[in-house]
């Protein structure tokens, strides 16, 4: 089962910078999507052989999450936990046979840390509902998470220290979630592999330097380590600041 995660930073300016070609390229069995930055109705794709599940943030133009998805899943449900997570359609679950789909667009903490104890609300609330989930079946979660874990996973740690997605309390959110038996699949697979990003800022030609952070990751149920074939990020893939990240599945044993 090959998987896919993509921040495309508005998706209608994505779909003008190559997003189609690249949808039928990589022919995925599932396909997430970040920062869509749209309403249902103000898109129309041609893409029949997906299911295509929306979740919009009540403000127009901002956040979003969507998931393309091949088989139907049993279940979608949108958002998680307290009203205060409901309104910036930063996350849907769909459930199949044997593993729970998480698309996450994890708020940013913002210049000067302005929305840190938001933030770490939210990573305290999204843990539990994780681990909720894992009691019932394997998880795989996805998305911008928006932290670069550790000093290899960005260019410049020590000048990006206190800034927002490489505060220590951001990365001891993500270590939580990683004691909580939960994996990054990345990792787990390369865990010694520098210069691997998968965003950039439109600064300075950062692309073109790979001066970059990795913040966009699957973490799957501990249970799942077996079966991870694959992870990869796909770095020349163009259209958005974020290149997609992909997870290859072994099917599961009967």
């Amino acid at each position: 089962m090959k998987l896919i995660s993509w921040n495309v930073n508005g998706l209608r300016a994505c779909i003008g910078k190559g997003f189609l070609d690249f949808v039928n390229f990589i022919d995925a069995d599932v396909i997430c999507l970040q920062e869509t930055k749209l309403q249902p109705h103000q898109i129309e794709l041609d893409l029949p052989q997906y299911h295509i599940y929306w979740n919009s943030a009540d403000k127009k133009g901002y956040s979003g999450t969507a998931v393309f998805t091949k088989q139907e899943p049993l279940s979608v449900t949108y958002d998680f936990g307290e009203d205060i997570h409901r309104h910036e359609g930063r996350v849907i679950t769909c459930e199949y046979p044997d593993f729970y789909l998480v698309c996450c667009y994890t708020p940013n903490s913002q210049d000067e840390l302005r929305r840190l104890s938001y933030r770490m609300e939210w990573e305290d609330a999204l843990r539990q509902y994780l681990c909720e989930l894992d009691t019932i079946k394997p998880v795989v979660y996805c998305g911008d998470l928006n932290v670069a874990h550790e000093e290899i996973d960005l260019k410049n740690p020590k000048t990006n220290h206190f800034n927002p997605g490489f505060s220590d309390e951001e990365r001891g959110k993500m270590t939580q979630l990683l004691s909580s038996g939960f994996l990054d699949s990345f990792r787990t697979l390369y865990p010694d592999k520098t210069d691997a990003y998968s965003w950039w800022s439109y600064r300075a030609q950062s692309r073109a330097r790979n001066v970059g952070w990795r913040i966009d990751y699957f973490i799957v149920s501990e249970r799942l380590r077996s079966r991870i074939e694959n992870a990869d990020i796909l770095s020349e893939v163009m259209g958005s600041d974020h290149c997609p990240v992909l997870l290859e599945l072994k099917e599961e044993e009967k």
